[in-house]
């Protein structure tokens, strides 16, 4: 069952759980790439893959968790139409997720989104919503307008399940993965794969990673419990979570090795060299487990063998024309 925004479930998800969800996804979702990137990996002094989830359908890996949470709706709850909230990915995934279904969708998003991401979500059919106020108390208002079926965008069983098919992935095709760092906005990514790898690769650590200034899953850590943090921004927008919530908190205290933070200025740096590297279309949430190992804060072991999970592409082309310039970088040796 999908839980509402709010709803406490304490239940772990399990290595069944996730299995069950990529039986559900198959042929539905992506198995997406792991790109070796020898170059900017001996730049940090590490052996570096990046799992490619911008090449997922909708652009981000959150299709995984929101089609898996649709699919497990009984079918008159399904038959009500789904909804969300989102500053982008995870309205597209549920959108697309509706129209894969058959039912309607309804995003409801701030009106600050980033336009490209509201777009999407209507070429998918969906009705958003926007709102300049309080975007929980607009999504709940919404809820009672509309008598849809909430889909958390994080904070919900089945959505850590679906997300949890990243670490199957990454399990099977870097066994010899040592870390595993994982953006972080309301911790449904790094829940997944946290408690996928904890299952078949327990001696992988998994990292999380987040802005400074929208850091609400440290502050939660910290607290012991979710908070909110309505004010939060960042320009990796897809980590502005303004929430956490008590499936993901669950999640990270029993499989996430720690949560660190990094400037918004370090995403953008890690962003210009890591596109000027790769090749690669990243948005900013991608590239902030990137400025973790630019920056030196992870302080890892030479020659280390990370995964970084690049988890969209749905960028702002706008953003490009604020990217500083790479700096040059100097190879260091690997092991």
């Amino acid at each position: 069952m999908t839980a509402a925004v709010g709803t406490a479930a304490r239940r772990l998800v399990t290595l069944d759980d996730v299995r069950a969800a990529a039986a559900r996804l198959a042929g539905r979702v992506h198995r997406t790439p792991v790109l070796r990137q020898g170059g900017l990996g001996a730049a940090w002094g590490v052996r570096l893959d990046l799992k490619a989830e911008l090449f997922q359908r909708t652009g981000s890996f959150k299709l995984r968790g929101a089609l898996n949470a649709v699919l497990t709706l009984p079918p008159a709850e399904r038959a009500r139409g789904v909804i969300t909230l989102s500053a982008g990915n995870a309205g597209a995934a549920v959108a697309c997720a509706a129209a894969c279904v058959g039912v309607p969708g309804t995003v409801v998003m701030p009106a600050t989104a980033v336009p490209a991401k509201i777009a999407a979500c209507r070429a998918y059919g969906a009705e958003v919503v926007l709102t300049d106020g309080d975007l929980l108390e607009t999504y709940l208002a919404t809820v009672a307008r509309t008598g849809r079926v909430p889909v958390h965008p994080f904070d919900d069983p089945e959505v850590v399940a679906g997300t949890g098919t990243v670490g199957l992935e990454i399990a099977e095709d870097v066994p010899d993965a040592e870390v595993v760092l994982v953006p972080v906005g309301g911790g449904g990514l790094v829940s997944g794969v946290a408690t996928a790898l904890a299952a078949l690769a327990p001696g992988t650590r998994v990292i999380g990673v987040e802005p400074e200034t929208a850091d609400a899953m440290s502050r939660s850590l910290q607290a012991g419990a979710p908070v909110r943090l309505p004010g939060a921004r960042s320009v990796a927008d897809g980590l502005a979570a303004p929430m956490t919530g008590q499936v993901t908190v669950d999640h990270v205290q029993a499989h996430v090795e720690r949560v660190v933070r990094v400037a918004d200025e370090d995403i953008l740096r890690a962003l210009a060299l890591a596109v000027t590297r790769t090749k690669l279309l990243l948005e900013p949430s991608a590239a902030a487990p990137l400025a973790a190992l630019m920056t030196g804060v992870l302080e890892l072991p030479p020659g280390t063998r990370v995964v970084s999970v690049a988890s969209g592409g749905n960028v702002d082309l706008a953003l490009f024309g604020r990217l500083p310039t790479p700096e040059p970088t100097h190879e260091r040796e690997v092991p």
